[in-house]
């Protein structure tokens, strides 16, 4: 049973194989059970695949499942159309397509697999880009939001130097009048004179140039800080929308990219692994002689060859005669024609002749 599934999937004739001796059935048997395990291979690698793109189990199954069939057909079609030749150089002519489409099988079924072997080295180098891509998003986000954060900032600061200026000559006046009346400077005199109150009054006037700029300054400082926090926060969400989009960078494109990244020996030996198992069936075949079933089916071509070469002689035979036929027959019947021709004008010369003797007699007797 088995036997006769791996023959069907060497793609041979089935009622010329079966009366094959046991060597040569196993033979085939062996390249078809190639065919069919590199499918299975390929079914599986496409499987993986797909679900790093669709992320859902059953439609990656259902899709890798497609593809290893499409696999199988075209391994089956390559190993069925490879026929021994009289000459090594003919058969080695028309191997060279088949094996420059089973290369490019190989890469497809390999590449996927590469990507499931060494996941746990392209998830690292994923880790990297992704931390390296939320720094770059961060950077890019508050170039939006920092300058007008630092010009709020800076807005802030200037207001509360203003407030600093403006303690700092408060307490100088404070500073003038007590010395007054302490009699340290000005007039010198112990006690609260009339300097002493004019100086009292510049600093009591100062004191509430102060209390109503601090009130003033403190109202644009908290809403200054308010756009501040408002922008920040903006910031923020920024940051948290568009941070699933860099944790979501993991898809096929970006794995085949993180792999290239990886050193590139053990994915040439992967390559090769596949390449060599994919074109197992067809050096199989181009390195055997010709066996049992070749020359049965060489005999089986031929005898259709020739029974159909005999058709095609046998048609441009009745073809040739058809047309020799009705050559003769148009020939015979322009002859015909040409003859009823010349017996139509000599009646008509003699009926002429006659109605002339007649109109001629009848002229006489008148």
């Amino acid at each position: 049973m088995i036997k006769q599934f791996f023959l069907l999937c060497s793609g041979v004739d089935q009622d010329l194989i079966k009366d094959c001796s046991n060597g040569e059935q196993n033979k085939y048997a062996g390249i078809g059970a190639t065919v069919f395990f590199t499918a299975l291979m390929a079914a599986i690698a496409a499987s993986y695949a797909l679900y790093t793109v669709f992320d859902n189990p059953y439609t990656s199954i259902f899709f890798g499942f497609l593809w290893g069939l499409l696999i199988f057909n075209l391994d089956r079609f390559i190993v069925s159309t490879i026929k021994k030749r009289e000459k090594k150089s003919q058969e080695l002519i028309q191997v060279l397509p088949r094996l420059f489409l089973a290369m490019i099988i190989a890469v497809v079924i390999s590449k996927p697999l590469e990507l499931k072997i060494f996941e746990k080295e392209i998830n690292q180098v994923l880790l990297t880009k992704k931390n390296q891509m939320t720094l770059e998003n961060k950077n890019q986000i508050a170039q939006q939001y920092t300058p007008e954060i630092d010009k709020l900032q800076s807005e802030i600061k200037g207001l509360k130097d203003e407030i600093t200026a403006k303690e700092i000559e408060t307490n100088k006046l404070y500073e003038t009048y007590i010395a007054e009346a302490e009699g340290r400077k000005g007039t010198k005199l112990i006690g609260k004179g009339p300097v002493y109150k004019e100086k009292r009054q510049k600093h009591d006037a100062a004191l509430k140039e102060l209390t109503e700029l601090k009130q003033s300054n403190s109202e644009k400082i908290n809403a200054k800080e308010s756009e501040i926090a408002t922008l920040i926060e903006q910031q923020k969400n920024s940051e948290t929308k568009t941070q699933p989009i860099i944790s979501n960078f993991d898809g096929l494109m970006a794995r085949i990219d993180a792999l290239n990244q990886l050193p590139w020996i053990p994915s040439l030996f992967i390559f090769l692994l596949f390449l060599a198992i994919e074109t197992a069936p067809i050096f199989t075949k181009l390195i055997s002689h010709k066996g049992e079933y070749d020359f049965k089916l060489e005999n089986h071509e031929s005898k259709v060859k020739s029974w159909i070469q005999q058709q095609v002689d046998q048609r441009n035979k009745i073809a040739d005669a058809d047309i020799d036929i009705n050559t003769k027959v148009y020939e015979d019947l322009k002859s015909e024609e040409e003859l009823y021709n010349y017996k139509q004008k000599i009646a008509t010369d003699i009926m002429k002749l006659q109605a002339d003797t007649f109109f001629e007699n009848q002229k006489n007797i008148l």
